[in-house]
């Protein structure tokens, strides 16, 4: 999270999720490429904030060398395709050398490799501007190590030509160069035919994050009061952080939902039941279940009434890797196992016509500017200005408008949401 310009897990303490901090470390040291897999919105980007940007992490989880990191979200891709992809990935690279000590003459050489790509518009020279700037950095004795957030934002355009560009680059700095992709899924599970388990296992290796411990989960929420201050009783902070069971947004937007409040619950249940009816929590939740296969699902629903068999965790054995389940095999959130139970005595009613909060607020924002595209950036800071600085993800975008367009043609108002691929959403009618 940012405050401003400021990052606020620099001022995180050395030891946090200090396991992952040393396994991270370990394997950048030994230039091997990474995936870090967990649930959505578990707080890897939270994670990679503190190991990224604070100020002492290469001196106790890396080995003595001069590592350089690069940033690259790709959530500021428009374009989900390969030519946008290796463009970004040029850019951050040419920004991160911007704002580093490096001499002068290597800031203006990558700069320059960035302006002949811009102006040549090619693919093929773009990818070798990336690998001229990463040499450029390895023979000033830096080791690059690009970390591709959301990376699984890609998955529709990968390629075995992708997969061969990026093993290009490791090739040509003599194995200076590696990569981290953070990802819902295994790489082998996001493109099948390209990251294939063997080719994997020498490309690149995988660590899953899973949800933070109680003294971490401490960490984050004492860091974001010093941001977003609350008045919260020691027993009702206790509660909030055994209730958010290490789920870095459950935890983000709880906070939120009781700075908003002019009543804070006051018991754990009450707070509990505050919580479940919260709309960004159920949405959050939501998007958790909708992130899973329909197996996961399914053995997930079995083990709030009996008890997994061998056979059942070996067929999701990614619902333990990524804490969806824990040690015990029990479910990882009593906020989420209260969404699993909905689920569970789900029937098919008649939808609701009344709008929730985040509907009206859409439908409103959508009015102002019929029959105009509104682009996703325009709608998350209209409809969730309050959790801008958190990100809000496509998917979460997509339902609401998803949610929005059956009431409105049950309504039957004549409106319509038009979808501008890459772009947005226009009301018309």
């Amino acid at each position: 999270m940012t405050n401003g310009n400021q990052i606020i897990e620099i001022n995180y303490p050395l030891d946090f999720r200090s396991t992952d901090a040393e396994k991270l470390g370990i394997l950048l040291s030994n230039r091997r490429s990474v995936a870090l897999v967990g649930m959505k919105r578990v707080g890897i980007s939270n994670f990679l904030r503190f190991f990224l940007y604070h100020k002492d992490i290469a001196k106790t989880y890396l080995r003595g060398d001069k590592h350089f990191f690069i940033s690259v979200d790709l959530n500021d891709l428009v374009e989900r395709e390969t030519f946008p992809f290796w463009v970004l990935t040029l850019k951050r690279i040419a920004d991160a050398t911007e704002t580093s000590g490096l001499s002068p003459s290597i800031k203006k050489k990558i700069s320059d490799y960035f302006l002949d790509s811009i102006q040549s518009q090619d693919l093929f020279l773009t990818i070798d501007c990336v690998r001229k700037s990463l040499l450029a950095l390895a023979d000033a004795g830096f080791l690059p190590s690009i970390f591709f957030l959301r990376f699984d934002r890609m998955k529709d355009s990968l390629s075995p030509e992708f997969l061969a560009n990026l093993e290009g680059l490791i090739d040509a700095s003599h194995q200076k160069v590696c990569f981290v992709f953070t990802s819902l899924r295994p790489l082998h599970d996001l493109s099948p035919n390209v990251f294939n388990k063997q080719t994997v296992s020498v490309f690149a290796d995988t660590l899953y994050i899973k949800p933070a411990s109680s003294s971490n989960t401490k960490v984050v929420f004492d860091t974001n009061l010093k941001t977003h201050p609350l008045k919260l009783s020691e027993e009702t902070r206790n509660d909030l952080l055994s209730l958010v069971d290490g789920y870095i947004q459950y935890l983000q937007f709880a906070m939120i939902s009781l700075g908003e409040t002019e009543t804070v619950p006051k018991t754990k249940n009450e707070l509990f039941e505050f919580l479940t009816k919260d709309e960004r929590m159920a949405m959050q939740s939501e998007e958790l279940w909708e992130s899973l296969k329909e197996s996961e699902q399914k053995t997930l629903l079995k083990s709030l009434d009996e008890k997994l068999s061998k056979k059942d965790l070996e067929d999701v054995g990614y619902l333990v890797n990524t804490g969806f389940l824990t040690e015990e095999h029990k479910i990882f959130s009593a906020l989420f196992e209260e969404y699993l139970k909905s689920k569970k005595g789900e029937r098919k009613e008649s939808v609701s016509l009344d709008l929730t909060k985040k509907e009206l607020a859409l439908l409103n924002f959508l009015e102002k500017n019929k029959d105009q595209v509104c682009e996703r950036e325009q709608i998350i800071e209209a409809v969730w200005p309050e959790a801008e600085e958190l990100g809000v993800t496509d998917w979460a975008i997509d339902r609401l408008v998803a949610r929005l367009r059956v009431k409105l043609k049950n309504q039957e108002s004549g409106k319509e949401i038009v979808t501008v691929k890459t772009r947005g959403y226009k009301l018309t009618g």
